[in-house]
């Protein structure tokens, strides 16, 4: 079972650039850790990196479906970087535009979905906000251990006012 702190902020995310690797993938079709384990060798070839936190992104070519498991969307594993000079081969680059995010605290197994179905069908339509069409981010630091049950991560989730 997930630890939800309840913690939850709300902040205004000001823009970043970041440097990685996407794929295309849905649900359904869950590509994560084949992207992952193709970003994780090459990170230090990353410069101007501006914190170790690892991001992993998804960014909807349209608004997100709750519970459509078959929308496609990229999926990012990508670091910030303070400028985009010398970006690896291979690598990419994306702008992540500033605005308002829901960001929870998660305590728990990346696999673990049950944040997800709170996020979306307690806190969300209770919470006088609407989900607005932008990245979905989790941010990944020091205390992240994947496949650990007491790993710990922050996800960003982009809001609205109703």
């Amino acid at each position: 079972m997930p630890i939800m702190n309840n913690n939850l902020r709300i902040q205004t995310l000001t823009e970043k650039k970041l440097v990685g690797k996407q794929m295309a993938m849905s649900l359904s079709n869950n590509k994560t850790a084949d992207l992952w384990r193709s970003f994780m060798p090459r990170r230090k070839e990353i410069a101007n990196n501006v914190t170790s936190e690892l991001i992993s992104m998804q960014v909807c070519n349209e608004p997100l479906r709750i519970g459509d498991l078959n929308q496609v969307f990229e999926k990012w594993a990508a670091v910030e970087v303070a400028d985009f000079t010398n970006v690896p081969p291979e690598m990419e680059t994306y702008i992540l535009k500033g605005g308002l995010y829901a960001v929870f605290p998660y305590k728990g197994l990346s696999t673990d979905n049950k944040i997800f179905i709170y996020i979306f069908g307690t806190w969300l339509p209770s919470s006088g906000y609407l989900l607005d069409n932008r990245p979905h981010f989790e941010i990944l630091g020091d205390k992240y251990k994947n496949g650990d049950p007491n790993s710990e991560e922050e996800i960003w989730i982009p809001i609205k006012s109703k």
